[in-house]
């Protein structure tokens, strides 16, 4: 079981890659599988971060069964708190 810590930084990690391989297009998503292996984050410290990022309204995600993100995408919140963050730097 991945600490407080950890499960934050995949929850950021998530979104940065998603945001990233999208350019911000709520209309595009990104394979779960690719995720996982891009970001090299166990399967289900992977379900753990979908879930809350989804329950926050940052992400939509399609399920595999298990539990397994099959395609996740970013919400316009989601976007948004991406371009804030981006502007901040």
């Amino acid at each position: 079981m991945a600490t407080l810590r950890e499960r934050q930084v995949y929850r950021e990690r998530v979104l940065t890659a998603l945001y990233e391989a999208t350019e911000g297009n709520r209309l595009l998503g990104v394979l779960g599988r690719k995720l996982r292996n891009d970001l090299r984050i166990p399967e289900e410290d992977l379900a753990a971060a979908c879930t809350y990022l989804a329950g926050e309204g940052l992400i939509t995600v399609d399920w595999e069964p298990g539990n397994t993100p099959a395609m996740v995408s970013l919400t316009h919140q989601g976007i948004r708190r991406m371009e804030a963050e981006e502007e901040r730097d």
